[in-house]
């Protein structure tokens, strides 16, 4: 057996696999057995080979005009009879009744400026999920800004016939992420991270049409007042050409 603490023989052994050698050829190298090579590298998460590879980088981008590309997605949400268990620490009672269920958050995100528009519907199949394209296409119109693309995962609903010719129709590109990775689709994952932490799980609501009913203003409040980190602090809205739109030129 080498001479050195056990944190010294830890040390070299976690030295030694960073740098991908085998177990077999470090506790040869270390003069130790390779069980106990096996379990300091068990121990500090590094048995497998996968292990040693580097995070993955991803990207960062932005389409440079508004409309360029809008991300989609949707958040399952249970239906609200009472106030919940985060709240109370009480599960009693819930998750029976004829009123339990899924309400399910569409979202849309513009690229360029984080214009966000959701919906609550019933379901994440395709009528509902091509219902709210078209509804989000008209939303953006209003304030503007000509949708050209749109960028999805790869569920069924988006992967359906009928969300290919709606897209046609409105004259919209269509972009996937890449499989299994959903941080490739990031924007519309933080803007749903944000709504549940500000709308959804912001208040003790005592059903769900309350919970509805706070949506719109919180989205108000999203695009036109709160502040966006990365937009220099600036609200979503500060990014639309606000001279070529009465509407937004008169909001208060």
């Amino acid at each position: 057996m080498p001479t050195g603490t056990p944190e010294v023989l830890k040390s070299a052994v976690v030295a030694l696999r960073r740098q991908r050698m085998t177990l077999i050829s470090i506790a040869a190298q270390l003069n130790l057995s390779r069980a106990t090579v096996a379990r300091i590298a068990r121990s500090e998460g590094l048995s497998r080979l996968s292990k040693l590879e580097p995070a993955p980088v991803f990207r960062r981008y932005e389409r440079a005009e508004a409309g360029e590309l809008l991300h989609l997605d949707v958040k399952k949400l249970g239906r609200i009879t009472q106030i919940g268990h985060r709240i109370t620490g009480d599960r009693r009672g819930h998750g029976a009744g004829p009123e339990k269920g899924w309400d399910y958050l569409h979202v849309a995100i513009d690229d360029a400026s984080r214009v966000a528009y959701t919906q609550i519907l019933p379901a994440e199949d395709t009528n509902c999920t091509v219902a709210f394209l078209r509804a989000a296409v008209a939303y953006y119109a209003a304030l503007g800004v000509q949708i050209k693309g749109v960028y999805t995962d790869n569920g069924n609903a988006y992967r359906s016939h009928d969300f290919a010719a709606a897209c046609a129709q409105l004259g919209l590109s269509h972009h996937y992420t890449r499989p299994y990775t959903p941080r490739t689709n990031g924007n519309a994952e933080r803007f749903i991270q944000t709504c549940l932490r500000e709308w959804a799980y912001a208040r003790a609501y005592h059903h769900s049409y309350q919970r509805r009913s706070a949506l719109l203003p919180w989205l108000h409040g999203y695009n036109w007042h709160r502040p966006h980190t990365s937009l220099a602090g600036q609200p979503p809205i500060s990014r639309l050409r606000l001279e070529r739109n009465n509407l937004l030129r008169l909001h208060s």
